[in-house]
């Protein structure tokens, strides 16, 4: 076999079953393989940034890696900001990159660049394969090290390992279950018995309903708060599980939420810090003078903690009431009451909303049980992308994307797969027409006088998109909504038909986070 065969046939036996594809020449064998052995789903997408992105939120859903294929460094580099979020997530991802043929690079082509170092940045393993000989285990590794790491994998694949013959398959390993430290969880389950002001802080895989069951038990057990890290990767929230506040985004509000405590364990979340440095703050968002305790990510190192100290105790998933359908002005708070209301059981709900979405988490802990993905990395214009990749990993399922207007603009080209694909995906634009996200930076940095301020939030007026012509040039039905009625009306339509649908939802700018 070749070496592009070995490579899919690898990939399709460790159970990578899509690969979200913009390739190039060097990537051409690769394409032909997945079209001649249709073993993995190869889905087109027009910008790297959303294949990453898909990739992303296909592997968050599906607890197994996607791959990606991109074209040289260049077609790497417009796909790295949403690896940066795969990253952040955890996400099990195998990012395939294609490369000049290994004695082409010698002659510094256009297209030559550094590809390991720009993959080095997001990345939690990289390997570049030279020979055709070693393309299989080379495969298999990637596929090892993104479910092992739970991270990108990059495997770099010059175009000449991938047309040469001479390669042969090597066979995937099985899954390993993840260990904690069974003495340091019963070390942590007698500071929770003992001590005062001791906080539970939540994250990672623990944000799914078993993890939030068991805090919610070690919480009534033992008297400690509960908080959550702010962007979890993915969140089983809604009636029947317990609803955890997360961390703010303000630091002056988030150094609130942790100050007094005397103990803080951190179940599956790192240890959290400001998401920008401001004059006179500090980075590091726990106090200095506060113990810090570390269970781990694994998730049953928290039931195991919860057994210790709450053998006997139920959680608080008391049901929380839906919101009823508001009437009038469309506004962010409308927006997000909608929602609630409507909100169909098993949705997976991808949030990029920015500013206009601070009501969403309330207004939707009583909708039925559905799954919450954040934006992890900071990094926008993911929304749309992890939303058709979660589309194509849980077939059935309902996705709604609320995206804000300048977010959406960074990944359009995701209504295009959406439509290609017939994915049931309901994206709704938060129409402010501005940044509004920037606007109180502009005013947090505090080095503005007034009337600098009033020019510099010119430089953040967006207005002018027509998000429903947008849509309808990528084959994606939209409509524009700027009443309360009118969008209650447009989301039970598209919730009620199969395949994509925008809905752009005009509203005043709200004060910023």
């Amino acid at each position: 076999m070749n070496g592009a065969q070995v490579v899919v046939e690898t990939l399709g036996a460790a159970g990578v079953e899509v690969c979200f594809t913009n390739p190039g020449t060097s990537e051409m064998h690769l394409v032909a393989e997945m079209a001649a052995r249709p073993v993995i789903r190869n889905v087109l997408c027009l910008f790297e940034g959303v294949a990453t992105g898909a990739a992303d939120g296909y592997g968050r859903m599906a607890d197994r890696p996607a791959a990606t294929l991109l074209h040289l460094g260049p077609g790497l580099g417009n796909g790295l900001a949403n690896l940066h979020n795969a990253r952040r997530a955890g996400t099990p991802l195998v990012n395939l990159v294609g490369d000049h043929a290994t004695y082409h690079k010698a002659f510094d082509p256009p297209l030559d660049s550094d590809i390991e170092a720009m993959a080095g940045t997001v990345s939690a393993w990289v390997r570049r394969t030279t020979s055709v000989e070693d393309v299989g285990r080379d495969a298999v590794d990637a596929v090892v090290a993104a479910r092992t790491r739970r991270g990108v994998a990059t495997l770099v694949l010059p175009s000449d390992v991938c047309w040469s013959d001479g390669a042969s398959a090597a066979p995937v390993p099985e899954s390993t279950q993840d260990t904690f430290d069974a003495g340091e969880v019963e070390r942590i389950a007698k500071v929770l018995r003992e001590q005062d002001g001791c906080l539970l802080f939540v994250g990672g895989a623990n944000m799914r309903r078993a993890g939030l069951r068991a805090a919610s038990r070690i919480a009534r057990a033992t008297g400690s708060a509960l908080l959550a890290e702010k962007s979890p990767a993915r969140h089983e929230r809604g009636a029947g599980i317990p609803d955890l506040a997360r961390l703010p985004y303000p630091v002056d509000d988030a150094l609130a939420a942790l100050r007094g405590y005397r103990h803080v364990v951190f179940a599956g979340a790192r240890p959290p810090v400001a998401f920008f440095a401001y004059p006179g703050k500090p980075s590091a968002l726990v106090a200095p003078d506060t113990e810090v305790h570390e269970i781990g990510a694994v998730p049953a190192a928290l039931e195991y903690l919860a057994d210790l100290v709450a053998a006997d105790v139920r959680p608080d998933d008391g049901p929380a009431p839906r919101p009823g359908l508001p009437t009038g002005e469309l506004t962010a708070d409308a927006v997000a009451a909608v929602a609630g209301a409507l909100l169909p059981e098993g949705a997976v709900l991808v949030d990029e909303s920015m500013t206009s979405g601070q009501r969403l988490p309330a207004s939707t802990a009583g909708a039925p049980p559905h799954d919450w993905l954040s934006l992890t990395g900071g990094s926008i214009g993911m929304g749309t992308p992890v939303a058709t990749g979660a589309a194509l990993a849980c077939p059935g399922r309902p996705v709604l994307c609320f995206a804000a207007d300048g977010s959406a603009m960074y990944t359009p080209q995701s209504l295009w797969t959406q439509a290609r694909e017939g994915l049931d995906v309901t994206t709704v634009v938060l129409n402010n027409s501005s940044y509004a996200i920037l606007a109180g930076e502009l005013g947090r940095v505090g080095v503005f006088h007034d009337a600098d301020l009033a020019r510099a939030r010119e430089f953040i007026d967006i207005s002018g998109v027509d998000f429903v012509a947008l849509a309808a040039g990528m084959g994606v039905p939209a409509t524009r909504a700027d009443t309360a009625e009118g969008f209650a009306a447009q989301l039970r339509e598209a919730l009620a038909e199969p395949g994509p649908h925008l809905i752009e939802a005009v509203v005043p700018p709200v004060a910023a986070l």
